[in-house]
């Protein structure tokens, strides 16, 4: 298994901070960056427990394609490789095409992107092929915190208290 890193690196967060920037009323429902319990269960050497990994919601309605993201971002020095849609494409493989995923997830509503370590801290522009978002939408994008899953410490029990239908009922007084 992986090290679980506590923070994701400068790049993967960049990545849905300008992807906000230039899409702003995007869907985020499938953006990730640092793994859940249950991901880490599922995939324990994945590249979201080091932070080298983020997941951006597929919506094209909003513009946010992320087909024409996966091709587009093969071209970028930073990706390792890209998982949508069935398909992975590598750096290490890149002659080979676009592959056929086979993991549990197909990555129907997300684009995976992995980040080479080395690159990890290097938050240039991810979308260059795009004009460049407003100023202000830039602003409020890297006022948003990063979003991140939220890595459970194991315990024997967990108890969700978000709302009246998973908080433990009281007794009547």
């Amino acid at each position: 298994m992986k090290p679980v890193a506590k923070v994701a690196s400068p790049a993967a967060i960049a990545v849905l901070r300008q992807a906000t920037a230039l899409w702003p009323k995007r869907k985020k429902l499938s953006d990730g960056l640092l793994p859940s319990l249950a991901h880490l269960k599922a995939s324990p050497n994945s590249d979201h427990n080091t932070g080298l990994a983020v997941d951006l919601t597929h919506d094209p309605a909003k513009g946010v394609d992320c087909a024409v993201i996966f091709e587009k971002l093969k071209e970028d020095e930073r990706v390792d490789y890209l998982i949508f849609a069935g398909k992975i494409w590598s750096k290490a493989k890149s002659k080979s095409g676009n592959r056929p995923y086979s993991g549990s997830n197909r990555h129907d509503k997300h684009l995976h992107i992995s980040i080479r370590s080395d690159k990890a801290n290097d938050t240039s522009p991810w979308f260059w092929w795009v004009n460049q978002p407003k100023v202000v939408n830039q602003i409020l994008a890297n006022l948003q915190p990063a979003i991140k899953k939220k890595v459970v410490e194991s315990s024997p029990r967990i108890v969700c208290t978000c709302c009246p239908v998973h908080k433990p009922k009281r007794k009547a007084i």
